[in-house]
């Protein structure tokens, strides 16, 4: 059973830009959002010491979303280092506990469990170069740290980065068939999709048209390259995995090898299109 969430959120200096401190009530965790100029104000605070773990989040060469997960027994010391040899990244989440009590297997077990969110969502490219080791932490200390991670999450998608939601998490299992939606068209396109909270899912299973049109724009071209690249569609123009895009139409675009409006291509089972079905 899911729960409502209280959350205190604090924006020093009214910027939303530069450092923002989320904690939630009934939890000992502390999530900071920090912008890269703001790194040396952040430094100033005591717990910027704390044992946890960190993200960094930037775009690379080809503007596609990019995260670092890494894990630090003195935060502000390691994201210091990370000042000093890495530009890819402009804003940082650091995750710590207000009380400190996060120890070194804590936050590599942490660093690991996030890495394998991210990977499972496919939102955002991974810069890691090998996956974080998992600490062995006992069944005390697992049953404490799943709730953390849960509780994290939460604050990270709520400053608007969601690396870490999985297609769960939008609840996509609890749907009825009556409320997908579906693309059969040219070069073997069959889809089956459905709106979630957050844009709209492609379903595992799913085939997109075997080639693209010669007109579709090259940011479309390097979007289905990169789904290509990550596995997420394979040799045979097949979704591995469900998919969420944040849009219908870009969905429809990536299925249909064009570009195309998601509103009226996307179909139910009667034939009535995303569109159809707003209007009434």
């Amino acid at each position: 059973m899911s729960f409502s969430k209280t959350i205190q959120m604090y924006i020093f200096d009214g910027n939303p830009n530069g450092r923002i401190m989320c904690e939630l009530s009934n939890w000992n965790g502390r999530v900071y959002k920090i912008s890269r100029n703001e790194l040396l104000q952040f430094s100033q605070r005591e717990d910027a010491q704390n044992t946890g773990v960190y993200f960094l989040f930037g775009k690379d060469d080809e503007n596609n979303d990019t995260v670092y997960i890494g894990e630090a027994e003195k935060m502000i010391v390691r994201l210091k280092q990370h000042l000093k040899d890495s530009e890819y990244w402009n804003d940082c989440i650091a995750v710590i506990s207000k009380d400190n009590l996060l120890n070194k297997a804590h936050v590599k077990y942490l660093e690991n469990a996030f890495y394998m969110l991210a990977q499972k969502s496919g939102r955002y490219n991974i810069l890691n170069s090998t996956v974080p080791t998992c600490s062995s932490v006992s069944e005390y200390d697992e049953a404490m740290l799943q709730e953390f991670i849960s509780n994290a999450k939460l604050l990270v998608n709520t400053l608007g980065y969601k690396a870490f939601d999985t297609i769960d998490d939008s609840n996509v299992n609890q749907r009825d068939e009556a409320e997908y939606f579906y693309i059969k068209a040219a070069r073997g396109a069959n889809a089956k999709g459905l709106i979630v909270s957050d844009g709209f899912a492609v379903m595992k299973g799913s085939i997109i048209a075997s080639s693209n049109v010669p007109s579709m724009s090259e940011s479309l071209k390097n979007r289905r390259n990169s789904l290509i690249k990550k596995g997420i569609i394979n040799e045979n123009f097949e979704f591995t995995k469900d998919y969420i895009f944040t849009s219908p139409s870009l969905a429809a675009s990536i299925v249909m090898g064009r570009s195309a409006n998601g509103l009226t291509e996307w179909k139910n089972n009667k034939n009535k299109s995303i569109k159809n079905l707003e209007e009434l």
